[in-house]
């Protein structure tokens, strides 16, 4: 017989675990903002003629706020594109981690920002990092989230379809386990699967996806689990 405290447990840590990718993912502070000077306040606000003058002067580009993100997370976090491609011109590092381990493209799968997504790609930045405290990937971040068009582009760029984060859990397993079981996770699944995600490797307690899908009551994604 199931133990119904534990039962209760897991569940609540599930749904703790639902919003940590974004709640962990902290964007600079109005507060914060207004204390930025040089590159900082220049990527910050997409002031492209002074971002320009100052690194004209060669600045450290490498720099970190008190959360250690550098001028590039922080252009990224306000979606500064051009602010980003003057960065990434000048030799900023596409793939810097943040104190959370939040790389710019994790930054940008997180907020479904696809057009800074698209740039960060375009520009070069790896959708393979491991990143944040889970030890997951951008892909895994946005199918628990359910955004379509950036596990799309993920996928395109050839994010690890099958990687395990310290959870346990892959992009796959994600999004059911934290999904609603509604057409953009439904979506996210068929997205996985016809890119060649692996459907039998299982949680931590050994519940492959479809187990995970079947116990949840999510029918669509089941039966796209089921499919040869």
């Amino acid at each position: 017989m199931a133990n119904p405290i534990r039962s209760c447990v897991l569940a609540l840590g599930i749904a703790l675990l639902a919003a940590a990718p974004a709640v962990a993912q902290v964007a600079p502070s109005a507060q914060q903002a207004a204390a930025y000077t040089g590159v900082f306040a220049a990527a910050h606000n997409g002031n492209t003629a002074l971002l320009r003058a100052l690194l004209d002067k060669r600045p450290a580009l490498d720099a970190r706020d008190a959360q250690s993100r550098t001028p590039l997370h922080v252009a990224t976090h306000a979606r500064q594109r051009e602010a980003i491609r003057m960065l990434a011109a000048a030799g900023a590092d596409l793939n810097a981690l943040d104190y959370q381990r939040y790389d710019p493209v994790t930054i940008a799968a997180v907020a479904n920002d696809e057009e800074t997504l698209a740039l960060l790609l375009k520009l070069g930045a790896s959708a393979k990092n491991i990143t944040s405290p889970y030890d997951g990937t951008a892909l895994i971040a946005a199918a628990h989230l359910g955004h379509v068009g950036v596990v799309r582009q993920l996928i395109a760029a050839g994010a690890p379809l099958d990687h395990i984060n310290n959870l346990h859990w892959t992009a796959l397993i994600e999004a059911i386990v934290l999904g609603d079981g509604g057409p953009d996770h439904t979506e996210v699944v068929r997205l996985l699967l016809a890119a060649g995600a692996n459907r039998q490797l299982a949680d931590r307690a050994g519940n492959t996806p479809l187990m995970l899908a079947r116990s949840r009551g999510y029918r669509q994604i089941e039966r796209l689990l089921m499919e040869r």
